[in-house]
């Protein structure tokens, strides 16, 4: 039997509070689970906790010159992160699919710019996001809403601009 590390707990609490975020754990199973991960002394005691939880692959998107375009009506996953050298991003969520509660979205531009759309009632956190000479500015509540969609934005944009909006209305 080998100790569980910090990192390897934080880890399963991090697996555990996803999938409750998700909707793939009802609220007694949560508060289980977690006493299970917070109390492990030993990899044995922590396997339970996260056995049936795999984590979602990240979808990656790149380009090296060209724009990462995503906009109508498109699957997102739960996690996405885009690559792109000199491109622009431009992630449109506002009639997307989106069977989460909670994405996140790792951006990774060099000289490009990025936009995301959201959906309305959405809110966003892009305190992850670094930058040197561009700048941050996001237009949506901070704070997790219950039951609405979150989007979490992480990244690198050294160069770049980042702008997180809200959806504008269409007239009919």
């Amino acid at each position: 039997m080998s100790a569980v590390s910090r990192l390897d707990q934080e880890r399963a609490v991090e697996l555990i509070q996803h999938a409750y975020a998700d909707g793939r754990l009802d609220p007694a199973e949560l508060e289980q689970r977690l006493e299970l991960a917070l109390t492990a002394t030993c990899s044995t005691e922590l396997r339970p906790a996260v056995a049936d939880l795999r984590e979602e692959q990240v979808v990656r998107l790149g380009s090296v010159g060209g724009n990462v375009v995503r906009t109508g009506d498109w699957l997102v996953p739960r996690r996405l992160s885009v690559d792109s050298e000199y491109g622009k991003a431009r992630l449109d969520l506002s009639r997307a699919h989106i069977p989460y509660a909670w994405i996140d979205i790792e951006l990774r531009l060099a000289y490009g710019s990025a936009t995301i759309v959201l959906p309305a009632g959405a809110s966003a956190n892009a305190d992850g996001v670094r930058t040197e000479w561009g700048r941050v500015v996001c237009k949506a509540a901070g704070r997790p809403g219950s039951g609405r969609l979150h989007v979490n934005v992480t990244g690198e944009l050294p160069y770049g601009r980042l702008t997180i909006r809200k959806a504008r209305p269409t007239h009919r």
